[in-house]
């Protein structure tokens, strides 16, 4: 049986040139990036040179580059840093964002609002966008920050950040965006964008997990989230993960020529996958974004016409050697239908029966077309 894996949303496997160029990190380079003796110095440069190098690949400047554990925690000091420092500087008290964010954003929110913050998260579209108009309404003198994704995680829907972020500068207001999907994947510049600040993550990219950044725009308030030690800039306490940081530059090192390429190649791979399953199988729907991203492909089963169980759904994939998800893997334990979905219209059992593929540069056309063989036998199996 062939095992093919078509959850790279969820994470990505590491290159095997990432691997090779971490190991040093682990024997001889182990030094603490914080002391001052040679061990510490030599892993210093080359924590200072993958600083230098992700900032170059988005348009910042290598001070505007602060490491974190992953995006989760990006997006949480983002959050955290701007709301509280404006909150000194200017007394502002208000955070807009949507409720199809990624829960890092939305359970962070309901923190901030434990603390007197006033959170309003506004309607998207059932085509999963964010709606202009309805941002222009909610921002007045109280909003501190502004908080959007770059590309929503589950349905694979690509926000106009440039214009959304243009539109809260004309209120005097930060913005944020989680781009955790999106780093590596489109071409990101920091300075075209507008942005106050920007979340990444390695294992999305084939990096290591344990690292990503938080790109803060210089002169952006940032209170720091982690405390008790001096690293960063004193922004973020904690002996760095050198070594997961050093293998994040890598995997951007190793793309950075090649998104374009990438990008048209997932997009043939998604239209053929696609295609077939629609000709394959009745009574699907593919929930398809009005700004879609080839590298998400979301789609539900008719729940009067198929006996939606996720978790059975999900367990024959898997028997069969095909790894997939229903949605963002950090809740996908939870076995409860998107919120995405729900909060863009669907009704519960609809959602239930809801399969989200994401592709990678690095899959095939014959990954595909076993999958569209294991879907049609789950097809006919899961039929009322």
């Amino acid at each position: 049986m062939k095992k093919i894996y078509l959850d790279n949303a969820a994470t990505t496997a590491i290159h095997p040139k990432v691997i090779e160029k971490m190991i040093p990190f682990m024997k001889e380079n182990y030094g603490n990036p914080s002391s001052i003796h040679s061990f510490g110095r030599n892993v210093r440069v080359a924590l200072e040179e993958a600083r230098e190098l992700i900032a170059n690949f988005i348009n910042a400047d290598s001070g505007e580059i602060y490491f974190t554990s992953g995006g989760t925690e990006a997006n949480n000091f983002a959050l955290n840093g701007i709301s509280n420092g404006d909150r000194k500087d200017r007394r502002r008290n208000k955070i807009i964002s949507s409720p199809i964010e990624h829960h890092c954003i939305l359970d962070y929110t309901k923190l901030l609002s434990n603390t007197g913050f006033q959170i309003s998260l506004i309607e998207n579209g059932k085509d999963f966008s964010i709606n202009k108009e309805n941002l222009k309404e909610e921002l007045t003198d109280e909003v501190s920050l502004a908080a959007f994704m770059f590309v929503n995680n589950e349905v694979g829907s690509i926000n106009e950040i440039k214009s959304l972020a243009s539109i809260a500068k004309e209120n005097d207001t930060f913005f944020h965006t989680d781009s955790v999907q999106a780093f590596g994947k489109i071409k990101i510049d920091v300075k075209e964008l507008g942005v106050d600040s920007l979340a990444a993550s390695s294992h999305k990219i084939a990096g290591p997990k344990g690292a990503g950044f938080l790109y803060a725009k210089s002169g952006t308030p940032l209170e720091p989230l982690i405390i008790g030690g001096s690293q960063e800039r004193n922004r973020r306490g904690g002996t760095e993960n050198t070594l997961a940081i050093i293998g994040f530059a890598e995997a951007v090192r190793l793309l950075q020529d090649k998104i374009e390429e990438n990008y048209i190649y997932v997009t043939k791979l998604r239209d053929y996958f696609r295609s077939n399953l629609l000709s394959n199988i009745s009574d699907i729907k593919i929930n398809k974004p009005s700004n879609e991203f080839p590298f998400i492909l979301n789609f539900s089963f008719d729940n009067h016409i198929y006996n939606n169980d996720s978790e059975a759904m999900l367990m024959y994939l898997d028997l069969n050697g095909v790894a997939v998800s229903t949605g963002a893997a950090c809740t996908s334990g939870t076995l409860k239908p998107s919120h995405v979905l729900l909060n863009s219209g669907f009704d519960y059992e609809e959602a239930k029966g809801t399969i989200r593929i994401s592709f990678s540069p690095f899959n095939t056309i014959e990954d595909l077309d076993y999958a569209l063989e294991v879907f049609y036998k789950l097809s006919q199996n899961f039929k009322k």
